[in-house]
């Protein structure tokens, strides 16, 4: 294939998942998502602590994920900041019953008391990642740093399932979605854009079996196993339509993996 021909082939690969994307990037994606339980708040940080939850439990059917993640926010009194600060030890005890597949109550409250650390030696999630970033300059070595430092103190193992090890060749799905949210920014109002320290730039792809399976079919990836390789694999592709904000097409992959395109 020569220059032009490539360069034409691009055009209509990017026309596409613009189309796309300009479907599925609207508010009406949000209510059936679990990006909507951090749209319940509007204090920045209730948004980082609630999406960080939410993005924790996000695997299985959607409504699940929704539904149990609202749970978890009324176990917080809706306050899920203040709680993570401020919880007591008998509020903490109430977190005990909870249960999203093999996510339990015990590994809620050990997350919880990971978030009060973070809190307490950083001011906050987001505060951790840009300083990890702004140290690294590489989102690898900061989601390896935020694993190690969120499991940093005393807990039950059975917690580290559920935080994905980039260090293992994880495709780190969800933490990549949660960053998503809460670094893209446009007009949209889908994403909150709350950490403008990192760039859009960093960002990769949440890969999941949709958006693994549309962007295979596209010849955006060939890599069959959705792994780390995975993900740098699309989202390298990604970057050479859109270099500055790579991850929008993450609404386009997934929308149309839901739709059944692939």
């Amino acid at each position: 294939m020569d220059a032009s021909s490539a360069e034409a082939l691009g055009g209509e690969l990017r026309e596409l998942l613009e189309r796309w994307y300009d479907r599925y990037n609207r508010p009406e994606f949000i209510e059936a998502d679990p990006v909507s339980v951090p749209h319940r708040f509007t204090d920045p940080h209730d948004r980082e602590v609630a999406g960080f939850f939410a993005a924790t439990i996000a695997w299985g059917n959607r409504r699940s994920i929704v539904r149990n993640a609202c749970r978890m926010m009324q176990l917080m009194d809706n306050a899920p900041a203040d709680f993570v600060r401020h919880a007591s030890g008998q509020e903490l005890r109430g977190l005990e019953g909870f249960v999203h597949r093999t996510f339990n109550g015990g590994d809620l409250r050990d997350y919880v008391l990971a978030i009060r650390s973070l809190y307490a030696s950083c001011g906050g999630i987001g505060e951790f990642f840009g300083q990890s970033f702004a140290r690294t300059g590489d989102l690898r070595l900061t989601l390896a740093e935020f694993r190690r430092e969120l499991l940093r103190g005393d807990h039950n193992p059975h917690c580290e399932k559920h935080l994905s090890s980039i260090e293992r060749g994880a495709a780190c799905k969800r933490l990549n979605m949660y960053l998503r949210w809460m670094v893209r920014r446009d007009a949209r109002g889908v994403d909150f854009g709350l950490w403008p320290s990192i760039p859009m730039s960093a960002l990769y792809l949440p890969l999941d079996v949709h958006t693994g399976e549309v962007a295979r079919a596209l010849g955006l990836l060939r890599r069959r196993q959705n792994d780390w390789r995975a993900v740098e694999e699309v989202t390298a592709a990604l970057r050479t339509l859109d270099a500055c904000d790579p991850v929008r097409y993450d609404f386009a992959l997934f929308g149309a993996g839901m739709d059944g395109f692939a």
